[in-house]
């Protein structure tokens, strides 16, 4: 059990070292949260145009056209 455990942290610290030295840009502090980002609230404000007078009847068409 301890061979698989020494094995797997040297196979970790490889990945870690040829990662690091292949110019990946390795982070391991975290998730970040950017709050420089700009908020588009214009997009997210914009409403959505659904037409509602149109689903009542698209709705009561196929009981009509069974009930007939």
């Amino acid at each position: 059990m301890w061979k698989l455990l020494v094995g797997f942290a040297l196979f970790a610290a490889l990945a870690i070292f040829i990662l690091m030295k292949s110019g990946g840009n390795i982070d391991m502090s975290g998730e970040k949260h950017d709050v420089s980002a700009p908020h588009s609230e214009a997009a997210s404000a914009a409403p959505v145009a659904a037409p509602a007078a149109s689903l009542p009847e698209a709705a009561s068409a196929p009981a009509s056209a069974a009930s007939t």
